[in-house]
């Protein structure tokens, strides 16, 4: 997959383990990473449950509720925003390096469909400040949106223009080690619309995010779309909750163990529970659930 995964990860810190340490406790320990499945991991976008929350409040809530990764949106609580000084960016990467909570990715809301070749050009330059910061922040990459098609213009000429746009972007975040994430969104968000716009966007530094639609069911269903694009995926991927009955959360999870994904399951509620720490706390008991009754499926 084009993907910084959490295995690459894990990789690299057992190749600083001396060969002496191994023993039969960690020849078990990698044996059972070998269980499809076994790196993928929870996490939370801000969108409504964490939209909210300063920096330290996200930290500590993330952490009691075992979520183990965070995609900052921009414009909410956290402040996290390419406005912040050299030593604010600091602060940043230093807060998450203290925790347990792993900051994954920025959530921009750039996008490259506008027939203006000015305001495309202008969504490009946003992106690449957002580049910028996640660099300095520690995380690994950009979220954008493809986004829309208009009267005007050729639907197979929007999907030039945003390819395009995302190997521009795919070249630029290469060179600070961030992955740019096209979030499966709008009126782009047929699976074969992204499809298109991949094979246009070739940069192996371009991913998709998945990101849990109602269109992903369109057509020969869930898998037929998830087959389209599933090479492509990145180091993220959205859900609503997983006990949403309008999704077929353990089918999709199904075909994630399956491929081994390596990348984090995000949730981007937009629900309003009394107590969201909770809820997250719920959310990623279930995925975990999940996970295993996925596994053993394979078994």
């Amino acid at each position: 997959m084009a993907h910084s995964s959490r295995r690459q990860f894990l990789g690299c810190c057992a190749g600083l383990a001396a060969t002496s340490a191994w023993s039969l406790s960690t020849s078990h320990a990698a044996a059972t990473r070998l269980v499809p499945g076994y790196d993928m991991a929870y996490g939370l976008v801000t969108y409504q449950w964490g939209k909210d929350w300063d920096l330290p409040t996200l930290i500590k809530n993330c952490d009691s509720a075992n979520v183990a990764g965070v995609e900052l949106r921009t414009t909410h609580a956290h402040g996290v925003e390419p406005t912040l000084s050299a030593k604010q960016r600091q602060a940043v990467r230093k807060a998450f390096q203290d925790s347990p909570v792993t900051l994954v990715g920025l959530g921009s809301n750039e996008r490259f469909d506008n027939p203006d070749p000015a305001v495309v050009k202008k969504a490009i330059e946003a992106t690449k400040a957002f580049v910028r910061l996640s660099h300095d922040v520690g995380s690994t990459g950009v979220k954008v949106k493809p986004d829309r098609f208009h009267p005007s213009v050729p639907r197979e000429k929007t999907i030039e223009q945003i390819g395009r746009a995302l190997n521009e972007l795919g070249d630029y975040g290469a060179g600070f080690g961030q992955q740019i994430r096209l979030e499966v969104h709008g009126q782009c968000a047929q699976l074969p619309t992204i499809k298109a716009i991949m094979e246009v966007a070739q940069n192996p530094n371009v991913a998709v995010c998945w990101n849990s639609n109602q269109q992903d069911l369109e057509g020969a269903g869930l898998a037929a779309n998830y087959e389209m694009v599933k090479a492509r995926f990145g180091a993220t991927c959205h859900v609503r909750e997983l006990d949403s009955k309008d999704y077929p959360y353990q089918q999709l999870i199904d075909l994630m163990v399956r491929d081994d994904y390596a990348g984090y399951v995000m949730i981007e509620a937009s629900s309003q529970p009394a107590d969201r720490v909770a809820a997250l706390a719920a959310q990623v008991a279930l995925f975990k659930k999940m996970v295993a009754a996925a596994q053993q499926k394979l078994a």
